[in-house]
């Protein structure tokens, strides 16, 4: 269970008690990411963040800020996503006034220094640089370019290398002001605390943020103008992904969609697993995963195989999905994957930087907190018709795409096995 508190600035304070816990974790949500940019200032809320450990009015250096932490052996650190970014701290309960007022210290008072910012600019440009030797995650890009073509969901949360190089302080500077405001913030605090006395700290620490007017978020449009992403690398293994369009956050089925990925792909005993690499020994990695967006989202199927076995590979992947599709799920097999479902969640949930994250993320997203014991009764109540009816939905040939990293010149060897 948790409490939530709106402060007069419109800043969202969300706690959990957690009586046995000796850490405290605090999570300090923005609605600020990749989808509220635009084309010229692709990667400006990953620049900002990473800006904001480089120094504070408080806490000139990084070498400063980062101390701050250290000192007392805590976790500090943030991350940029399409929807959001999130500063975050794990310290022992005895420092939970220190942790709270560096993350607000972060995002209310840095300081852009143009040192620093010039310096951080070349950080970012081999953080982007680093995705070329990255083959899986350069498939995942591509995929996204793919079916979300010149929009901001098919764009590197990162940015461009050409972008990056031009976003000026005066620039950075205003996205701050404009996203980082209180009212388009969520602060979130798991730990053996009392909610009283977390919203008292946080309204004396960030006293002086003052409200804002933020940008929005720019949603999904149906663009693409091809099914099928191809990039040329001379790789030691080919890495595909295959995906559909899901389902948003808030979606109904978004349960129903979690236990069907369960099945067919992310344990050593699920579908793909045992038929793609135990059976056939095509593969050392396969898996499947879910992306849920404000207004969209995929389902997708990853995998690295032998250049010389790529086409070999995806029938028996889309074979595995059309079976699926076709003759649905055993009830025992369904109580399988609904057992790694709320076991993984209920593991989560010891944790106090998941608690925070929890609270905060969805507080933010979809302004409501779904409670733990909502989520497994909605795990519960999927029945094996709902799994293979949202199979039906979502597995089909016109929804289907794909891309490709590897050494290939050309995509038509691949054009006719995108089919169910």
């Amino acid at each position: 269970m948790y409490q939530k508190t709106v402060l007069s600035s419109g800043l969202r304070v969300l706690t959990a008690k957690m009586p046995h816990a000796l850490s405290v974790g605090i999570s300090v949500y923005l609605g600020a990411g990749s989808r509220y940019e635009r084309q010229p200032e692709a990667g400006v809320s990953h620049f900002v963040e990473h800006l904001c450990f480089k120094g504070t009015e408080k806490r000139p250096t990084p070498k400063e800020v980062a101390e701050t932490i250290d000192r007392v052996g805590g976790v500090l650190n943030a991350a940029t996503d399409r929807e959001l970014t999130v500063y975050y701290a794990k310290v022992a309960r005895t420092h939970m006034p220190l942790a709270l007022d560096i993350l607000t210290d972060l995002v209310c008072n840095p300081t852009f220094d143009p040192d620093e910012m010039e310096k951080e600019r070349h950080v970012i440009l081999e953080e982007l640089a680093s995705v070329e030797d990255s083959p899986g995650q350069m498939a995942d890009l591509l995929l996204d370019a793919t079916i979300w073509p010149d929009q901001p969901l098919g764009w590197d949360v990162g940015g461009t290398p050409e972008s990056v190089t031009s976003i000026s302080r005066p620039a950075a500077l205003d996205y701050l002001q404009r996203q980082y405001v209180p009212n388009n913030a969520v602060i979130a605090v798991a730990g053996n605390v009392e909610h009283e006395e977390v919203v008292q700290l946080v309204d004396r620490t960030v006293s002086s943020w003052t409200t804002g007017s933020p940008s929005s978020w720019f949603p999904a449009r149906d663009g693409h103008q091809a099914r099928l992403g191809l990039r040329y690398k001379n790789t030691e293994q080919t890495h595909l992904v295959l995906a559909v369009p899901g389902l948003a956050q808030d979606h109904p089925d978004r349960q129903v969609l979690s236990l069907l990925s369960i099945i067919l792909g992310e344990s050593m005993s699920s579908r793909l697993f045992m038929e793609i690499r135990e059976r056939r020994a095509l593969a050392y990695e396969i898996s499947s995963y879910v992306t849920h967006f404000l207004d969209t989202g995929l389902f997708s199927v990853y995998a690295a195989v032998d250049p010389a076995k790529a086409t070999e590979a995806i029938p028996p992947m889309l074979a595995e999905l059309a079976q699926l599709r076709e003759d649905g799920v055993s009830e025992e097999e369904l109580q399988r994957a609904k057992e790694i479902a709320k076991g993984r969640l209920l593991l989560r949930m010891e944790d106090t930087r998941n608690v925070s994250g929890w609270l905060g993320g969805q507080e933010l997203l979809s302004g409501r907190v779904r409670t733990v014991e909502e989520v497994v009764e909605q795990v519960d109540g999927v029945s094996a018709w709902d799994v293979q009816r949202l199979a039906g939905q979502l597995f089909r040939s016109e929804q289907l795409f794909g891309a490709i990293v590897g050494p290939y010149r050309s995509d038509r060897r691949f054009q006719s096995l995108l089919s169910f």
